[in-house]
């Protein structure tokens, strides 16, 4: 049977003009002939350079000056070595130094896409059969380096989105490191990356059974500085890699959430952050958080890594690990199953997998539960974004891949207790790429990272060949009966 897919008229493209203000390093040489060159002027000609440059930047950043300051003291211990001492630079020369150790990044420069939807916890002060939502995405700038982004707004009783104004700048969080780990468990990880023991062991067993962070840091720091072999050296810069995956963010309390850009950060991520799905989590007490899993990618490696808020506006960030945790495309089920977490993955790149486990990071035991089965998506098959409840089963929107590499997004309805029973899936896509649709940073591809119900129709926000995004809804009561005809 047809089912109707609505395309609404809204459109979320990638603005060249939301940039942040990044840290840029000149490298040790440059940098010092630089500081050499700032040190020649006269405190007058610091004072008429800075205002210049403050002038021109001011209302594009917040705290403009705090941003050069901190960029300057990453060159501390490089000034000390020229035999300055730095405390006694005035602030006006720290300021300028840490200008030119300064850069702007376009963040959605190139793409805004791969958007994934969930209700604000918020939802004081709506008229009956409104709701307020955020929309994260995937954005995209120079060099295909890929952060998080967000919008809000509300969905009213015709299922229209009305956004809230974007404002233009963009905040970076403040960046807390994970203090204490389990060494247990930092083990178990290290071993799940092949890095081995002969390798570790000596730093590992001088650390307590929770370890703080620059406890291991610090010991491998002290050992890198001695003459070692290629190989060790390798395996503890993993050792380093791996603990920096862990840490937590704050943005400013009084920054509004279209201005906060979870930016790369960590080694594993590197060289982005990407198709986070986000999903609002209810536990057995009641209480809710929001989680999303999403892929670090460190140009070489990709590493499966979980967030957690309350706020959206502090986060913590953890790597995921276990036999199960390789790989792309997981997402989270809304609650647990018969007390356990659940999780869905593509793990071999082609299969839909799932997961059950006591903690949310650790993810054993991968249980295949769809192949690819239509034309449509013969190459492969994976979730776009955590399952919906539903009383007649979990709601799975899929993409597929087919011939030239086309990405359709389709459903399946699968059994509430035990999901590895797949009660019905769609035949055909529920969405393909529209002529004009087909055109982008990769051609031909429509696909989400999570959608939600609202009066009784489903809001599929979607992305657009990899360059903007838009939504759909879809009746419900057409969606489920599809999905559970018979041939």
């Amino acid at each position: 049977m047809s089912i109707a897919v609505v395309r609404k008229n809204l459109y979320f493209k990638p603005d060249s003009s939301r940039v942040v203000a990044r840290f840029f390093n000149n490298g040790d040489a440059r940098t010092i002939n630089l500081v050499n060159r700032i040190m020649s002027l006269s405190e007058v000609d610091v004072k008429h350079e800075l205002e210049i440059i403050l002038k021109e930047f001011l209302d594009r950043h917040r705290n403009i000056s705090n941003i050069f300051l901190k960029h300057f003291y990453n060159y501390v211990n490089l000034i000390e070595s020229m035999g300055m001492d730095h405390k006694k630079l005035s602030l006006e020369r720290k300021l300028l130094i840490g200008s030119y150790s300064t850069m702007e990044y376009s963040v959605e420069a190139s793409a805004l896409f791969n958007p994934s939807i969930v209700e604000h916890f918020d939802q004081s002060f709506l008229a009956e059969g409104e709701k307020r939502v955020i929309i994260s995405f995937r954005a995209t700038g120079e060099g295909h380096l890929s952060s998080i982004v967000f919008r809000k707004g509300i969905l009213d009783t015709s299922n229209n989105l009305h956004m809230q104004h974007v404002h233009n700048h963009i905040d970076l969080p403040i960046l807390t490191n994970k203090k204490t780990y389990n060494k247990k468990r930092f083990m178990k990880k290290m071993e799940e990356m092949n890095i081995p023991k002969e390798y570790s062991s000596t730093i590992m067993n001088s650390l307590s059974s929770r370890f703080e962070y620059f406890a291991l840091k610090d010991a491998v720091s002290d050992v890198l500085k001695q003459n070692i072999d290629e190989q060790r050296k390798k395996a503890l810069n993993e050792m380093t890699w791996l603990v920096d995956s862990y840490y937590d963010i704050e943005f400013h309390e009084d920054s509004n959430i279209s201005e906060r850009a979870i930016f790369p950060i960590s080694p594993s991520e590197s060289k982005g952050i990407e198709d986070a799905r986000f999903v609002r989590f209810t536990e057995d007490d009641g209480t809710e958080k929001i989680y999303a899993t999403y892929t670090a990618y460190d140009g070489y490696a990709i590493l499966p890594k979980i967030l957690s808020t309350n706020d959206f506006r502090n986060f913590r960030i953890m790597p995921m690990h276990g036999d199960g945790a390789q790989n792309k495309n997981f997402a989270l089920f809304p609650r647990k199953i018969k007390g356990k977490y659940a999780m869905l993955a593509r793990i071999d790149g082609v299969n839909n997998y799932l997961f059950y486990s006591k903690r949310i990071t650790l993810w054993n035991n991968p249980i295949k539960i769809q192949e690819p089965k239509f034309p449509w998506e013969f190459t492969q098959i994976g979730n776009c974004g955590s399952p919906i409840y539903t009383d007649q089963g979990w709601l799975l929107i899929t993409h597929g891949v087919g011939a030239m590499r086309r990405y359709c997004i389709g459903a399946s309805l699968l059994d509430l207790e035990d999901p590895t029973k797949e009660i019905g899936r769609l035949k055909e896509p529920l969405l393909s790429p529209l002529e004009e649709e087909r055109e982008g940073y990769v051609p031909n591809v429509v696909y989400s990272c999570g959608s939600l119900i609202h009066n009784n129709h489903l809001i599929l926000p979607y992305a657009v060949s990899d360059y903007s995004s838009s939504y759909v809804t879809v009746n419900m009561d057409d969606l489920l009966a599809a999905l559970k005809a018979k041939d």
